[in-house]
């Protein structure tokens, strides 16, 4: 989150005021500790960014969850009027630190999505196994070979970056940046696909509430945009390759 941020007057050393909005804040209306980015007044870009606490109670402090496409993903807006907050690490120091945790957010969050991409994909082929058209299981229809064929060259694509860059994150590699925008690009197309097969594979049904495709196919979309879409990152991962 970044937000403007002032020293508060006669609080205790290292307690700040902080003001400002952020949006689609996860878990943000039921966190007991909120941690925000804030930049101090008439600073700019990566200067004078540091990391505060709020407690979930504080004064001055307003959150509400927000209606979304996916109902399994808790997203909030809060609202900060001088609230107290208190510097964690160093003041003015937080822009490469959360800079590492919104790389090592994106790597987690690829591989959530390859995990959910398997299941949905998984869960398609077993359908198709069992739903019987015109004497026969529609997974022995061509087209719907083509659609598992595609599913599986998309997952383990995706499989492969995401475990990679997890890889990277474990032994520190100085490619970490560049391959967690590769993972979370690639898993983010690779889930949404996956879903939209899924879909249409199921059929009718896997738009009611009786099947749980539709919900996974919310969370891909959800994922999807969740920490930088795709071409978000892929123009990311040009910058920090140099291309």
């Amino acid at each position: 989150m970044e937000r403007r941020r002032r020293r508060g007057d006669g609080g205790p050393v290292g307690w700040y005021r902080l003001d400002g909005v952020k949006s689609f804040v996860l878990d943000g209306h039921t966190a007991d500790l909120v941690v925000v980015l804030a930049r101090a007044p008439g600073s700019r870009g990566d200067e004078g960014l540091s990391l505060f606490t709020v407690a979930g109670d504080a004064e001055g402090l307003t959150r509400r969850r927000l209606e979304t496409i996916d109902p399994t993903r808790k997203l909030a807006r809060i609202e900060l009027r001088s609230v107290p907050g208190e510097l964690l690490g160093d003041a003015g120091g937080a822009a490469a630190p959360i800079a590492r945790t919104l790389d090592l957010a994106a790597i987690a969050l690829a591989n959530e999505m390859v995990g959910g991409a398997e299941t949905l994909r998984a869960a398609a082929i077993a359908y198709a196994e069992m739903r019987m058209q015109f004497g026969r299981p529609i997974a022995s229809f061509q087209s719907l070979k083509h659609k598992a064929a595609d599913m599986l060259v998309d997952v383990e694509l995706a499989r492969s970056a995401a475990y990679y860059a997890a890889e990277a994150a474990d032994e520190n590699d100085p490619d970490l940046p560049a391959l967690a925008s590769l993972a979370k690009a690639r898993a983010s197309e690779a889930y949404m696909q996956t879903a939209i097969h899924a879909i249409q594979i199921h059929g009718g049904i896997g738009f009611t509430w009786d099947n749980d495709t539709h919900l996974w196919f919310k969370r891909a979309k959800s994922s999807e945009v969740f920490l930088g879409d795709p071409a978000y990152h892929r123009e990311l991962l040009m910058q920090r390759w140099n291309v």
